[in-house]
């Protein structure tokens, strides 16, 4: 899961960990160290071989012997850099090679290869160092160079240290020789840097048409040249770095030799430009991750909560390979003292609607008046709840390296360190300044190692005389497994599912900034916040240096990935009937209840919901589809068609102005009737199949006995071309180019009923012309698409607009409710499927196709789409994937019915064929 390296002590005892965090680590020379309190004669005997590390910040001996400690200068501390002569050592001759450094401190660092805090030697010594293969002139001019820079104010010292890695880098190419293939394309090579946590490497990028290399500028790495074959990418990914658009990650598969890389570029252009490069070659075929159906899949139950957190931290520019923008989960549980944990119970669980910092309202109260007084730019929480401090203090057991280089050589007093998952908690509700929430690692499975103490790093003595050990855990948890097994089971119950969204509001969503942040008191200092502060429009460098340490020290807000409230989880089917809430309108607030509006408030379409619509299909059905009849009447495009109940006769309507009746069982045309002198729209066909309602072109509807032959009544009904027609429980809805949807009363004639004109009911006015519109069984929810994008929900009953929302770029070809009446399914002539939570708003499904969706039927977990290119496609609307496709037409299906095991559908072509499932 993680990508901090937990094994630092197997590998070469000099690592850029030993460094300051983002230091730069530029050569070595071979040497050798002769200690200093010693006569010359015997400094010469005990000599230590070993190697001196040339680095931005400091000059690090390490010596060859384990037993002997590193040894670290740190340039601030040094007050003399020079050519050493002298004694025994100019009569061996090596005057043009001895270097003595003078400093007024030393840093001992792992000595017998054991991590343990730096040992600070604070008094002023002489070291002499003879070099092996080169003289001093080779080396003091870079050595003193930079010692001059670290006498400077911080921001000139980092100004004079990137001058001096950008002349080493100008003075660099990259060495051509390590292309695998000499017939490579370069496409770009640029300077950048390889990232991991809390270490930054210079070097230098080139991209082929078959390979990415990183060439650093120094030796640190296991290779000197790191490779990626394009074809073993499976994943590329924009990442925002130190607040800066300039990173990109990438992921390989895992046979590859460079399985993960995380470079930063120098600026966001050459980022996108690389990134642009590596897009468009062939050999890249990235995987599939569906992660545009992520939070579709979420909500069905197909994916975890686990995963999906993980998926949304990656979203928000959050990276393992970061620890300033380490992935950040949430504390789910508030019972750690129970011998039982019950997940029944949902005193168990944390109120995940707030922030940790406002669980304890006694303390946040206090911080509530304290922003009351507070000038701008005001915050409520001084501290973040994921820093890098936070992150290894969770992994400190695991990588003390980490700590040692992110605490300036010190591990944290023994009695605050992770030591009490009990503890901890207790400090974050009841602590003035401490807000943490967790890591993946709680929820990782079968990677309990970070709270256990292996015992090769010596971390101190607790105040009750026991040393730091293995982390305390609740009596409700057996062992290590057992409670990461407990917690993942937490994050994945009921409960949890159910609330999980309000934490998502919080940390990536809508509670994130502004107005619904003070509300829900989630707000931070602003330097933590994406956008607060350009650092390139600085002007003064230690300003901008100052701001940088904090930028990588304290915290960053997650990038906002919601402007919506997030849809819950759908964790059982559905209730028939609606639930009272309240819905903002265009008039205002207005109470609707389950007389104006069905509103399902629980989860998850179940099995029988996928089977059990009113046709009865089943996935396996549809999968099983076969022509079995087509025929072509009509003179120009087909534009609706219906299925008698029977399952004898087929209606259909086109743009010749034609209302056509077809026999299958005949095979024959068994009328032609010329209904109106322009195109008609749309059809609806009564239950007892004597009377077909049409849509025309020219503004009317009309009412056609089937049993009579004849037109029993014209309605003028709009200003403009009526564009749709429904008809259930005795209410006819029409709608039009003139922006609006009228209701009508019209009961069918029958046997005991004559006919009578519809009489009308209402009225929904739009901003602009109706093309479409869907409502829900009870016919309680109305919602239309228009021919300039927008998708708008009503209360057909109490005549309100509930939601007014701008899905498409152009016309909305089709719209729908979902089965379950909780989403809302779109396709327009911008080529894009959409699916909205209603509740919310939100978007949790969008999908780019090749060609425009024209029409579709949602059933149960299952949709058919009518395609521009002839096809039909089925599709999960689980996972919001599509099964197969199947060619049907020569041009655009534009229309679907779908009734006793037969589908029926028309297209542009003037055809309409039927296809039955197979039994």
């Amino acid at each position: 899961m993680t990508f901090i390296e937990t094994d630092t002590a197997a590998q070469e005892r000099f690592n850029l960990l030993l460094l300051e965090p983002g230091e730069i680590y530029f050569e070595d020379f071979s040497v050798f160290f002769y200690p200093r309190n010693l006569s010359e004669d015997e400094a010469i005997k005990r000599k230590q071989r070993g190697h001196l590390k040339i680095c931005s910040k400091s000059i690090v001996f390490v010596p060859k012997e384990s037993q002997h400690p590193i040894l670290k200068f740190p340039l601030k501390h040094v007050k003399e850099i020079n050519e050493w002569s002298g004694g025994l050592f100019s009569r061996m001759d090596m005057n043009d090679r001895m270097v003595k450094i003078k400093t007024d401190q030393v840093i001992a660092m792992k000595e017998k290869n054991i991590i343990a805090p730096y040992i600070f030697h604070k008094e002023s010594v002489e070291l002499r160092f003879s070099l092996n293969y080169v003289t001093a002139d080779d080396c003091l001019p870079q050595m003193c160079q930079l010692h001059r820079a670290s006498t400077l104010p911080p921001a000139d010292q980092s100004a004079m240290i990137n001058a001096i890695v950008l002349s080493r880098r100008s003075r660099v190419s990259f060495n051509t020789s390590w292309l695998d293939d000499l017939y490579e394309k370069i496409l770009m090579e640029a300077q950048g840097d390889k990232i991991s946590p809390l270490v930054t490497n210079p070097g230098r990028i080139m991209l082929t048409s078959s390979r990415l290399y990183f060439q650093p500028f120094n030796n640190i790495e296991s290779v000197p040249v790191i490779k990626i074959r394009l074809k073993d990418l499976k994943r590329v990914i924009k990442r925002r770095f130190l607040l800066k658009q300039l990173g990109i990650e990438i992921f390989c598969q895992e046979n590859s030799s460079c399985p993960h890389l995380y470079l930063s570029l120098k600026t966001a252009d050459e980022r996108n430009e690389l990134y642009a490069h590596i897009m468009q070659q062939k050999d890249v075929k990235l995987e599939d991750t569906g992660q545009e159906d992520m939070t579709l899949r979420w909500q069905n139950g197909d994916i975890s909560n686990f995963d999906y957190l993980i998926y949304l931290n990656s979203v928000a520019d959050r990276s393992f390979s970061d620890l300033t923008q380490y992935p950040v989960m949430p504390w789910v549980i508030q019972d750690y003292t129970s011998s039982h944990l019950d997940l029944s119970n949902p005193m168990t669980f944390r109120d995940l609607s707030k922030p940790i910092g406002a669980l304890n309202e006694e303390r946040i109260s206090k911080m509530r008046e304290r922003y009351a007084e507070m000038p701008e730019p005001k915050f409520l929480y001084g501290s973040h709840y994921s820093t890098p401090g936070y992150v290894l203090f969770y992994l400190a057991l695991i990588a003390p390296e980490y700590v040692l280089c992110l605490q300036n050589g010190k591990f944290d007093q023994p009695d605050r360190m992770f030591n009490s998952v009990y503890e901890t908690w207790q400090n974050c509700m009841m602590g003035a300044a401490d807000f943490k929430e967790l890591i993946p690692e709680f929820y990782s499975l079968g990677s309990p190692e970070f709270l256990l103490n292996n015992g090769l790093s010596n971390f101190g003595i607790r105040q009750d005389g026991r040393p730091v050990g293995n982390v305390e855990l609740p009596s409700w948890a057996e062992g290590p497994e057992d409670f990461l097994r407990k917690l993942r089971e937490a994050l994945e119950c009921e409960h949890v599912s159910t609330h999980l969204h309000e934490w998502i509001d919080l940390i990536f969503g809508y509670k994130q900034r502004g107005y619904e942040a003070e509300k829900a008191d989630n707000v931070f200092y602003f330097m933590t916040y994406e956008g607060s502060v350009d650092l390139d429009s600085i002007p003064d460098p230690n300003e901008r240096a100052r701001m940088e340490i904090q930028i990588m020290e304290f915290g960053q807000v997650p990038k906002q990935v919601f402007n919506t409230p997030h849809p819950q989880r759908f964790t059982s089917p559905p209730p028939r009937s609606g639930s009272s809430r309240t819905s903002s309108t265009n008039e205002g607030t207005v109470p609707v209840t389950s007389d104006s509006i069905s509103m399902p408030t629980t989860l998850k379409v179940s099995e029988e919901d996928k089977t059990a619509s009113t046709s009865d299909v089943s996935l396996t059905d549809l999968a099983s589809l076969q022509l079995y009849h087509k025929y072509t009447l009509h003179k120009d495009g087909v534009s609706d068609v219906k299925l008698s109940s029977d399952g004898k006769n087929i209606f259909s309507v086109s743009q010749d102005s034609l209302l056509k009746m077809y026999s299958l069982e005949d095979q024959r045309q068994l009328r032609s009737i010329n209904i109106s002198t322009m195109a008609l729209s749309s059809c609806q066909l009564m239950p007892d199949d004597k009377t077909i309602i049409v849509g025309s072109w020219d503004n009317n509807v009309y009412f056609y006995s089937i049993e009579f032959g004849r037109v029993l009544d014209t309605l003028c009904a709009h200003d403009d071309a009526v564009s749709n027609i429904l008809w259930s429980s005795n209410k006819l809805l029409t709608a039009s180019w003139d922006s609006t949807v009228k209701i009508w009363k019209f009961i069918p004639p029958s046997a005991s009923t004559p006919f009578t004109v519809a009489e009308y009911a209402g009225q929904l006015d739009h901003d602009a012309g109706v093309n479409c519109q869907s409502t829900d069984e009870g016919l309680s929810l109305l919602v239309t698409g228009t021919i300039e994008g927008h998708i708008n929900v009503w209360s057909i009953s109490s005549g309100y607009q509930i939601a007014s929302l701008e899905v498409h770029n152009g016309k909305v070809n089709d719209v729908t409710l979902s089965p379950d009446c909780r989403r809302i399914l779109s396709c327009g002539d911008d080529n894009i499927l959409r699916v909205l939570d209603l509740e919310t708003g939100t978007e949790i499904l969008v999908r780019h196709l090749q060609t425009q969706c024209m029409c579709f039927k949602w059933i149960g977990g299952l949709l058919l789409t009518g395609e521009a290119s002839g096809s039909i496609q089925l599709w999960d609307m689980d996972k919001g994937q599509i099964i197969s496709t199947l060619p049907a037409h020569t041009d655009a299906v534009t229309c679907l019915d779908l009734k006793n095991k037969s589908l029926l559908m028309a297209g542009q072509d003037k055809t309409v064929s039927m296809w039955k499932i197979q039994q």
